[in-house]
């Protein structure tokens, strides 16, 4: 009789054949180096992927194919922040810059769970959790867009009043800083005199952006362009974010340009300076 070669594993298992011990062989799915899946409460992973991980063991398994978004999505809905780190970290060893960290893991792992809390497949604790795990990746996350060097010009980074996602111009913050600005980031529901409290007088203040998720939002928008261009009327104001359509609203709202994400955020103020 013929016997039956198994193609899965449990991580006892893969780590015999590994010859190393159950922690390390859980660390590396909690890395995203093997990829596994939890059946009935147990691990599993394919027997193909630990051949590959024990032929090359410095070389993450089908690290071209890994969905990274994926990995974080599931360890953000469980909140499970050592765990989303280890993605972060995974990712970030494979070769993913920073800035693709926010761009391919974060943004489309948050925007899946947006998804899913408003089809009711997850509930408001677990998205709030994945929140609040998420917002703590990206202060660890912070110190990586760091410049040395001359600072291009000062932006100011904001939200209109009652915006309360603050992760989307954290991100923009972020991304603004590795490109050589100096950023002011005011954070969430930011009214609008606060905004042109601050703008007043700066030094070197090279543009203002405003990001904004609250569908319905355009007034409260339309007032903190308003109250920007009367504290700064020399100041480019530009706009993103899911509320925002397009670049005929953002022109609507009375602001200078739109952009759809974060690297085009940084594209329009880098325009400033060409």
């Amino acid at each position: 009789m013929v016997g039956v070669v198994a193609t899965t594993m449990t991580l006892q298992e893969a780590a015999d054949q590994l010859g190393t011990h159950y922690m390390t062989v859980y660390r590396y799915v909690r890395l995203g180096r093997l990829p596994a899946r939890k059946v009935a409460g147990v691990w599993e992973v394919d027997a193909a992927d630990v051949a590959a991980l024990q032929n090359g063991p410095e070389q993450p398994a089908r690290s071209r194919s890994v969905d990274w978004s994926g990995r974080l999505e599931g360890r953000l809905v469980a909140g499970d922040e050592a765990g989303a780190w280890g993605v972060v970290e995974a990712a970030l060893a494979s070769g993913t810059a920073p800035g693709e960290i926010y761009t391919d893991l974060v943004a489309p792992a948050l925007t899946s769970l947006g998804a899913k809390w408003h089809e009711g497949t997850i509930t408001v604790a677990q998205e709030h959790l994945a929140t609040s795990v998420a917002l703590r990746l990206i202060g660890r996350m912070g110190p990586r867009f760091a410049r040395r060097g001359r600072s291009k010009g000062l932006v100011v980074v904001t939200t209109a009043p009652g915006e309360r996602h603050a992760i989307p111009s954290l991100m923009v913050s972020d991304l603004l800083r590795g490109a050589g600005f100096q950023v002011i980031d005011l954070g969430a529901d930011v009214p609008e005199d606060a905004v042109a409290e601050t703008i007043a007088g700066l030094d070197g203040l090279v543009a203002v952006c405003i990001s904004s998720t609250r569908l319905g939002a355009d007034r409260a928008v339309r007032r903190s362009v308003r109250a920007i261009r009367e504290a700064a009327p020399n100041v480019p104001i530009f706009v993103g974010g899911a509320a925002i359509a397009d670049a005929a609203h953002a022109a609507d709202l009375g602001a200078d340009g739109w952009a759809q994400d974060g690297p085009g955020a940084v594209d329009l103020v880098l325009g400033v300076l060409a």
